[in-house]
């Protein structure tokens, strides 16, 4: 690519062009068209059910509960910034984006998952007072505190990507730009980028290391001091009953990062494009998928509010509602 050919500043009439996944015969766009609806419809769908249901049943009032709505506004919130462009892309060809909307994509795409890894930590925070401070969880865990917390978690991930975005927004592209992606990511951006990419790969890792390594610290700092203090329980049947408490945490955490690790990998490892991008892709749903699973299926009291949702006439064992 000619350096000559590129805007030498920010130029809001750059248009950049979504390759998509170049070894992807256009026969198959159709059915991956409908694997990826499928899946975005789970994820509002299950997302949407929790959402209610914290909201509609009282019993769901409960802290851990009041993270678990942030953790599910999230995961709608961020597959939408990405999948209905994919799939516009899929059924209709659609694959160019204007320079504002390229750059809110992107800047959505990576504040979103940022958001989510410090509900995570939150939420280990959560269980550690629950299982280590008993005594004291009513006054620390407080309305006042959770939102306190909360609202932290969106406000520090909505701030960190700015820097990375700003500057990126500042490289000379061509006035048609191809991106070798399904989105705007931002590695994917600045490789399409005719400035020189090095400052902005090396910021864009450092930030992505920051965000990911530095929540799942604090989230294994917590579980450490929750598995010393459940060791010390006497009775299987109370450490078992503290434990069942992490799990759907635990397995959310676990989702969260795999995901992660195999965007890393994909990207880090001698394969082909298509497999650089579908770890992102990966990235951008597994996570929001399995969430509602997790808690519908782990959680008996958040599975018990939407099965009573979804079938209100359903009977107790006395044969009345």
């Amino acid at each position: 690519m000619e350096t000559t050919a590129c805007n030498e500043s920010k130029d809001t009439s750059t248009t950049f062009y979504l390759v998509g996944l170049p070894s992807l015969p256009s026969s198959f766009y159709l059915p991956v068209f409908f694997i990826f609806l499928f899946l975005y419809l789970l994820i509002l769908v299950g997302n949407a059910l929790i959402l209610v249901a914290v909201v509609a049943k009282p019993s769901l009032h409960k802290p851990m509960y009041f993270f678990l709505l942030n953790l599910s506004a999230m995961d709608i919130l961020f597959t939408t910034t990405t999948v209905p462009k994919m799939l516009s892309l899929l059924l209709l060809g659609d694959r160019f984006l204007s320079f504002p909307a390229c750059f809110l994509q992107m800047y959505l795409f990576h504040s979103f998952p940022c958001s989510e890894a410090f509900i995570l930590v939150v939420m280990a925070y959560d269980r550690y007072v629950a299982i280590c401070r008993p005594l004291h969880y009513p006054v620390h865990m407080t309305p006042h505190n959770n939102t306190a917390l909360a609202a932290s978690a969106w406000l520090t991930a909505l701030l960190l990507p700015i820097p990375a975005v700003v500057q990126t927004s500042h490289m000379a592209f061509d006035n048609i730009t191809h991106v070798y992606h399904c989105f705007c990511d931002h590695l994917a951006v600045v490789q399409a980028s005719c400035s020189d990419t090095t400052p902005q790969t090396f910021m864009g890792f450092c930030i992505a290391m920051t965000v990911s390594f530095l929540p799942l610290l604090l989230v294994l700092l917590s579980y450490a001091r929750i598995l010393a203090s459940v060791l010390r329980i006497s009775s299987q049947e109370g450490r078992s009953k503290a434990f069942s408490t992490c799990t759907s945490h635990l397995l959310v955490v676990g989702t969260y990062y795999s995901s992660i690790a195999i965007a890393y990998v994909a990207y880090r490892a001698d394969l082909l494009l298509d497999f650089h991008i579908l770890g992102n892709v990966v990235y951008a749903i597994l996570t929001p998928v399995l969430n509602p699973l997790i808690y519908t299926l782990k959680n008996k009291d958040v599975k018990a509010a939407i099965t009573k949702m979804a079938c209100p006439w359903d009977l107790g064992p006395s044969g009345k509602p």
